[in-house]
């Protein structure tokens, strides 16, 4: 459109320097109207194509709030559930909220749809730095790490063959978005970037992503680099159960210092709200944003609240709505859910009277119960629920090596919400069961009789034996006394005949004498 015009713009000039030309003379008077009429033409093109962009821009703003309204009314999964809290709708394209400690799913939104991550792929970027490489190694950076990046992009203005510490690098990725830092993180703990994406890629399969691929380290547009929120709660989940990299991820300004091996002064400042105090919320524990234009605003936050720590994640939303979705979100997990604890709660799988099922520490010493729950163990249900509204199923496949006999896997209508280990003390006298008193397995068997171990009392036994010893010897006794007395009453009897006969031959002989 604006070639078109521009071709008719000239198309004009030249059509009015002709009519100048033979309408007119003077070679001042052609001159002093070939230019008026040239700027004028020029001011018109200039106007035009300035405004060109303006309203293109407009129609973008125009399309992304039409795709935001439109997004608005997608369904919500987990409204779906019976007699679940109702879940607000939310300008997000997908969205979920997870509570970290069970894994519970509280609100649900396209959670395993593949979508674009932006820059909050550096959660697992830093996650990995962390398990694979001390907080204070050096880390130089290269040439690619540095120019292999967009120079116009979140950066930290870092030359390549300068070195800071790993714990500074992961406050430039975390508070700064730094993407050349993502890159040299890669290349200091596998060698080389691509490695390093391997690397990422393994390790969301280890924690359970299925709609995962990751391409890079930042985040950086690409087809092939995509995740889903459920994928990446699974991997927040992690990061924010390491103290470290919580610290880190909730940092609202850092300040870099000039150093021998980086000369620059400088600070990076968070451009996520609820961490840097734009948006007051109680709680907070950190979090990471992103954008891309095709990915457009996502967000990761993570809250704790009476115990609750809600992981709250946002895909494709719009600025600024990506903050107001994830208060909205924080606002109905805290305010319709609550923690039910399972140790003071369930009494169906270890009987209250266990005398005969626990473990001395020492042997006349005080017992204690040798099947117990994991501590602090609980499951998250909707506000006036209680863990009578839930089923539960026993699980024989645990890990190996911690003590596990069993895992108690809670549901309430059909929704996951929690499960329990139960745990014994390790003896090597054991008598292995098949199940749990009051347990209804419905799973797999076949490790059930190296990991179902009760322990006896030995203390007990012991008493029973001596007890039923004492009354056996008693017993003996007794007969032994009743069969004596018996046999001696017969004695005395015989004896007292034998003397009656002879004394009766006697007389008998006396009376023929």
């Amino acid at each position: 459109m604006l070639f078109l015009i521009i071709i008719s713009g000239n198309i004009l000039i030249k059509v009015c320097l002709q009519i100048v030309y033979y309408y007119n003379t003077m070679n001042k008077l052609k001159s002093f109207l070939s230019k008026k009429i040239s700027y004028i033409m020029s001011a018109f093109f200039i106007g035009t194509a300035l405004l060109n962009p303006i309203n293109t821009y407009a129609t973008e703003i125009t399309d992304y709030q039409a795709a935001a309204e439109a997004r608005l009314l997608l369904p919500v999964q987990s409204n779906e559930i019976a007699n679940w809290p109702e879940g607000p709708s939310i300008e997000a394209e997908a969205a979920i909220v997870m509570e970290a400690n069970t894994g519970t799913i509280l609100y649900a939104k396209n959670i395993h749809e593949e979508l674009y991550p932006a820059s909050t792929t550096k959660i697992l970027t830093c996650l990995l730095a962390a398990e694979n490489a001390p907080l204070t190694d050096m880390v130089t950076f290269s040439y690619e790490a540095v120019h292999s990046v967009p120079s116009d992009g979140s950066n930290m203005g870092i030359d390549a063959g300068e070195s800071m510490t790993l714990e500074q690098c992961l406050y430039g990725i975390m508070v700064g978005s730094a993407n050349e830092a993502a890159n040299a993180v890669a290349e200091h703990v596998s060698g080389s970037i691509e490695a390093f994406v391997d690397l990422m890629n393994q390790k969301a399969a280890e924690l359970g992503c299925t709609n995962s691929h990751f391409n890079n380290t930042n985040g950086l547009q690409d087809e092939n680099h995509y995740t889903s929120v459920y994928d990446l709660a699974l991997i927040s989940k992690e990061f924010f159960n390491t103290d470290a990299l919580s610290e880190i991820g909730n940092t609202a300004r850092y300040h870099f210092t000039a150093t021998a091996t980086q000369p620059d002064d400088f600070y990076l400042n968070n451009k996520h709200k609820l961490i840097n105090g734009e948006i007051s919320y109680d709680g907070i524990l950190g979090g990471k944003t992103g954008y891309t234009s095709l990915a457009r605003e996502t967000l990761v936050t993570c809250c704790e609240q009476d115990g609750m720590k809600l992981i709250c994640i946002v895909f494709m939303d719009e600025s600024p709505t990506q903050f107001t979705d994830t208060v909205t979100l924080f606002d109905y997990g805290f305010g319709n859910f609550n923690l039910v604890s399972i140790n003071e709660n369930e009494n169906n799988y270890i009987p209250s009277d266990s005398s005969f099922f626990n473990l001395d520490n020492e042997l006349f010493g005080s017992s204690t119960s040798i099947l117990e729950f994991e501590d602090n163990s609980y499951v998250v249900l909707p506000k006036g629920s209680s863990l009578s509204d839930c089923e539960s199923v026993v699980s024989y496949n645990v890990p190996e090596g911690k003590g596990h006999v069993a895992a108690i896997n809670y549901t309430y209508n059909d929704a996951p919400v929690g499960m329990v280990y139960v745990d014994a003390t390790t003896n090597d006298s054991s008598y292995n069961f098949t199940s749990l008193n009051g347990a209804s397995d419905t799973e797999d068997n076949s490790n059930s009789t190296s990991a179902d171990t009760i322990y006896l009392n030995v203390k007990l036994i012991l008493i029973f034996t001596i007890v039923a010893a004492a009354l056996l010897i008693i017993i003996i006794y007794i007969h032994s006394l009743v069969t004596s007395y018996s046999f001696a009453a017969q004695r005395r009897d015989k004896k007292r005949m034998r003397k009656r006969k002879r004394e009766a031959k006697k007389g008998r002989m006396r009376f023929r004498d």
